[in-house]
């Protein structure tokens, strides 16, 4: 992350990021396939702890609930790396190409929430589109949390969430 702070991702090479890490080039491969992969290091661990809790929740709760109860989960996870998620944000919207990158992990998590969802006998259509709602509020909650860290990203997830709510029954 300061290689990226300091001269920008593009202009970072992956000899650099080993050398600072202390490591060789190959061994930074065995840990990653590419420079973009450091900045979405432990994507696997969050979706599998997103769609345990999902599968976890209490059998009866609307989607968007089990989903928020799934999405407190990962806000430990976020609050504990702090320090990582806020330089990795600006480098990812200062990043044409990461931030291109950022949108395909995305639908992959949407995609991994939906098929949680559907295992819970919840239809496809609502499935997918609580999926992919949830995720896009979960993301915007996190980043209010990175702007204004002054409030917890669980509250940031209780006034996002309230905003859906609200925008959804605007809708008449």
């Amino acid at each position: 992350m300061e290689l990226y702070a300091e001269r920008g991702f593009d202009r970072t090479t992956t000899a650099e990021i080993a050398a600072r890490a202390g490591v060789t080039e190959r061994t930074f491969f065995r840990h990653f396939p590419d420079k973009r992969e450091v900045l979405f290091d432990g994507e696997a661990a969050l979706r599998a702890d997103l769609t345990r809790s999902v599968a976890d929740a209490p059998e009866g709760l609307p989607p968007l609930e089990v989903l928020i109860r799934a999405f407190r989960t990962a806000a430990r996870i976020l609050e504990g790396n702090r320090s990582f998620a806020e330089p990795r944000l600006a480098v990812i919207a200062a990043t044409p190409a990461l931030r291109e990158r950022d949108s395909a992990k995305a639908a992959a998590m949407a995609d991994a929430l939906a098929a949680a969802l559907r295992e819970r006998r919840v239809g496809d259509r609502v499935a997918e589109l609580a999926a992919q709602v949830g995720w896009v509020t979960f993301h915007h909650a996190a980043g209010a949390w990175i702007r204004e860290s002054a409030r917890s990203l669980d509250e940031h997830l209780d006034e996002a969430f309230a905003d859906l709510r609200a925008l959804s029954a605007e809708v008449r």
